[in-house]
């Protein structure tokens, strides 16, 4: 009998677990309302001067940063008593909590991408999921400074450019951090979930997109021939990353290789590498830009029979 024989085969090596990062958009992603618009809506300028906000919008006449200022700067209440409004008002997808608990046991960093200030989504994940819960949820959104009597909200802007919040550029931001600490033959796997037009800058440099089903995302998704993932639920977004997990566990030619991936992210992927950190950071098309976050205006609800949901939902 020969040594080699002799010995035991060689085990085979259990493929690294490649990281994935996930983000989520907030206002009708998390929550299925808009706080800004229910604390302006009740202490502010109203639904009136929302809507007069939001045709200036449209029609160019104004860019999204300057009505937000208008909007965040016709409150007059303070920040406690502002809450209270908002807490009786909104309500957190059922299946956060689940998908969020699930995110901490597998290592998977939870990131909100927001273009709403800070501290009013801080506070609402305080309340609602607990302050220890929240601690480990990453906030990536426009700051603001809120004077103690509330006669002044003053956004403080997270970048110099019309949208004030340059959601795309957030989330290269985030996979460049996140490649830094991945093993030189590992690419991070970016995941996002939103449910606007809106999401679309940060969307389009993600590898999976999720939109929540019946909403202007997964419209604009099926009109432009977008590769997403409709989900109804945070808890069906759970099912899909346990899937991708394993799917990912997949190796082509020894480099970790996502079975479904977003095209243009792709893209991204193929340009960086730990020695050349990319600085090509694509920015909003103008016609998106146009369109840019208006909750009211992007996200009604508009449901669709089980035939139309068959003919027009894309997978991932």
């Amino acid at each position: 009998m020969t040594n080699a024989n002799m010995n035991p085969a060689a085990p085979v090596p259990t493929p690294q677990k490649r990281k994935i990062v996930i983000f989520s958009d907030f206002d009708g992603t998390i929550f299925m309302e808009d706080t800004g618009h229910i604390l302006v809506g009740a202490h502010g300028c109203g639904a009136e001067g929302l809507a007069k906000l939001e045709a200036q919008m449209k029609s160019g006449e104004r860019t999204y940063r300057e009505i937000s200022e208008d909007m965040w700067g016709s409150l007059n209440v303070p920040f406690d008593d502002g809450f209270v409004v908002m807490q009786k008002a909104l309500s957190m997808d059922p299946g956060f909590q689940d998908f969020h608990q699930y995110c901490q046991d597998n290592g998977f960093p939870f990131n909100i991408i927001s273009a709403g200030l800070k501290p009013i989504l801080k506070r609402t994940l305080d309340v609602f999921l607990g302050e220890s819960q929240a601690s480990m949820i990453n906030i990536v959104a426009n700051d603001a400074t809120i004077s103690v009597d509330g006669s002044e909200w003053k956004p403080i802007w997270r970048h110099d450019t019309d949208t004030g919040h340059d959601k795309a550029l957030s989330v290269d931001e985030a996979r460049a951090a996140a490649l830094a600490e991945c093993e030189p033959d590992e690419m991070p796997l970016i995941v996002f979930i939103g449910d606007g037009v809106s999401d679309l800058a940060a969307a389009s440099h993600a590898d999976v997109l999720f939109a929540r089903r019946g909403l202007r995302l997964e419209e604009h998704c099926i009109e432009h021939k977008i590769a997403y993932t409709p989900y109804d639920t945070f808890l069906d977004i759970k099912k899909e990353i346990e899937n991708i997990s394993r799917e990912d566990q997949k190796k082509t030619g020894g480099v970790g290789k996502p079975v479904r991936y977003n095209p243009r992210a792709n893209l991204w992927r193929r340009m960086s590498s730990k020695e050349a950190v990319p600085t090509l950071m694509a920015s909003t098309p103008s016609n998106e830009e146009k369109m840019f976050l208006w909750p009211e205006t992007f996200s009604d609800y508009k449901p669709k029979t089980i035939e139309e949901a068959d003919e027009t939902a894309v997978a991932a």
